[in-house]
């Protein structure tokens, strides 16, 4: 994993946007709603429908053979030099950090460690590379936020999620206990230890709820869906959405979507 610095590019012209398949196959809109961000941003936006996986599970489950193969197909659709932007900060860390870990040392090493630097989680890039400043123009709320493990982490964008809610004016982010800790998703983790996830998502929704937030915002689809469910179990008003959704409400508002 790669621990020095980062050093961030000027803004580019063009990005290729990196949707994930838990967006793809549970919230298209929040791809959508990414890419008109990234659009007001004042950058192209290229979508290519060919990109799937990112070989997280495989690799996560110790079927490194296979993620490497997966790595390869998703590396080889963004041949053009552009910044790989990714909905998913568990996703962004798996492409960023643990790409470089399956091919070191290897004769791909030098493509897939250029491939990586390329690799921006969505608030990342839109804070420390294009720099956005938000207009609110949205009613009076209250948001809590949840960062997935990965992108707290591995990707310290928990920050970058704060200062972009920090830029709107008529939100207040309320602080819920204990807000590092993992909702209990963890991807393949929540299907071999279902008992162990169900009370750790127990105890994520309470100290949720307990904030008394209008709405939760979090920029990983994989906390959302089991935070949601569980909060849908226990017959809670309290919903998640993506933040690259909740963002574009508050800019062009409220009758945008």
């Amino acid at each position: 994993m790669s621990s020095a610095i980062r050093i961030y590019p000027a803004k580019p012209e063009k990005v290729y946007i990196y949707a994930t398949c838990l967006v793809d196959m549970f919230s298209p809109q929040s791809g959508l709603d990414a890419i008109r961000l990234l659009e007001l941003a004042g950058v192209e936006v290229i979508y290519v429908p060919k990109q799937s996986c990112c070989g997280q599970p495989a690799y996560s489950s110790g079927y490194e053979d296979d993620a490497r193969t997966t790595a390869l197909s998703q590396m080889a659709l963004f041949p053009e030099p552009w910044p790989v932007v990714v909905l998913s900060g568990s996703c962004g860390g798996m492409m960023h950090h643990h790409y470089r870990r399956l091919f070191a040392g290897s004769e791909h090493e030098q493509r897939v460690n250029q491939f990586c630097d390329r690799v921006f989680e969505l608030t990342e890039f839109l804070v420390q590379v294009c720099r956005i400043r938000l207009s609110d123009q949205g009613p009076a709320t209250s948001v809590v936020l949840h960062t997935s493990c990965a992108a707290r982490r591995e990707m310290k964008v928990h920050v970058t999620a704060r200062q972009l809610l920090g830029q709107l004016d008529r939100v207040e982010l309320r602080e819920q206990a204990y807000e590092s800790e993992c909702c209990g998703f963890g991807g393949t983790f929540s299907v071999r230890h279902p008992a162990i996830s169900e009370a750790m998502v127990q105890d994520k929704t309470q100290h949720l709820n307990d904030t008394g937030a209008a709405q939760l915002i979090s920029a990983d689809w994989g906390c959302l869906l089991n935070i949601n469910g569980a909060f849908e179990y226990q017959k809670k008003e309290m919903k998640g959405i993506h933040l690259a959704s909740f963002l574009l409400g508050r800019l062009e508002g409220p009758h945008a979507q």
